[in-house]
């Protein structure tokens, strides 16, 4: 019954902040164990609580934060709360390559022994019909390719550390 609780909280550990503080000392990014939450936080400046899917009305809400559908070095890409990723998911743009692609840095996107670890320079790839990252596929290492599935997402949020260290 234990095993069964500690497998069941750890598949919903992606984008809750409810989870204990990580063990890497982010912001050293060095892998380890973390959610994507409290390294978002940590890696962009963009300090709102909540998990990952609450963070776009979260940043509407603060007055601190401009939204938007276009990328930008620093911003976080929000991801939509799903069936599959049920507390959403959170990564933040470290390049803009093109018009619908960016690469972000991100913790706890992979599942099986690699969950909770950090991983950096993904690929994000806008495959939304309208040019708008409103819908995007993320790379996955243990292909060494782009992840077949179709995530939703909010947008990007903008105005942490990384945004004012890029201009």
């Amino acid at each position: 019954m234990i095993a069964m609780l500690a497998v069941v909280l750890s598949l919903a550990a992606c984008g809750s902040s409810r989870t204990t503080a990580p063990r890497t000392g982010v912001p050293g990014y060095a892998g380890g164990d973390t959610s994507c939450v409290p390294y978002a936080r940590a890696r962009s400046g963009i300090d709102l609580q909540g998990d990952a899917w609450q963070w776009w009305d979260a940043a509407a809400n603060s007055g601190r934060y401009d939204r938007s559908r276009s990328p930008r070095v620093g911003s976080v890409l929000v991801f939509m709360r799903t069936y599959r990723n049920r507390t959403g998911h959170l990564s933040v743009v470290t390049r803009v390559i093109s018009s619908r692609e960016i690469r972000v840095d991100h913790a706890n996107w992979a599942s099986g022994r690699n969950r909770g670890q950090v991983a950096r320079d993904q690929p994000v790839v806008d495959v939304s019909p309208n040019n708008d990252w409103s819908l995007v596929r993320v790379w996955y290492p243990p292909s060494n390719a782009l992840g077949q599935t179709n995530f939703p997402t909010y947008g990007f949020i903008h105005g942490g550390r990384l945004m004012a260290e890029a201009r």
